[in-house]
């Protein structure tokens, strides 16, 4: 499983003009799923990505998880399933999706990480529509981007 985190000031995700999920400050999660993902990568990577202390504490280090960053400076997630984070370019020019999860298995480890944070964050996480075609913006606070990733024959 993939995760490309994202601190940013403010985050929304569109399906068919309709603004399905917003925050303020805090994390934008583009959350991809391979095909030999689990359970258990799905919750190392809910519980990785709501315990990064990538948020400045009051000397302005990156200390402070999403967890426990005050309002003004994070505290709201929005996740966003997006599949072309497994998109392989190796060969030739257009992408293989080989390696992503089949729908099925994809958007049930996709829920379970939504609850997963949830859990985490003692708070509602907003989401994306799995399998929709959306629009997604941001600001990138920082910029911070970090690729959090738990493949199941790593350790």
């Amino acid at each position: 499983m993939v995760a490309l985190v994202q601190r940013v000031t403010k985050a929304s995700v569109e399906t068919d003009d309709e603004t399905v999920g917003a925050i303020g400050p805090g994390l934008l999660i583009l959350l991809g799923v391979h095909e030999d993902d689990t359970e258990a990568e799905m919750h190392w990577t809910a519980r990785k990505c709501a315990h990064l202390r990538i948020f400045p504490n009051e000397e302005g280090k990156m200390d402070r998880s999403v967890r426990d960053a005050d309002v003004d400076n994070g505290g709201e997630v929005l996740v966003v399933p997006q599949f072309t984070l497994y998109g392989d370019v190796s060969r030739g020019h257009r992408p293989s999706f080989d390696e992503a999860a089949p729908p099925g298995l994809a958007e049930r480890l996709y829920e379970d990480f939504l609850e997963a944070m949830e859990e985490h964050l003692d708070q509602p996480v907003a989401a994306g529509v799995f399998g929709a075609t959306m629009d997604v913006q941001l600001v990138n606070d920082g910029p911070v981007t970090l690729w959090v990733e738990k493949r199941a024959d790593a350790s």
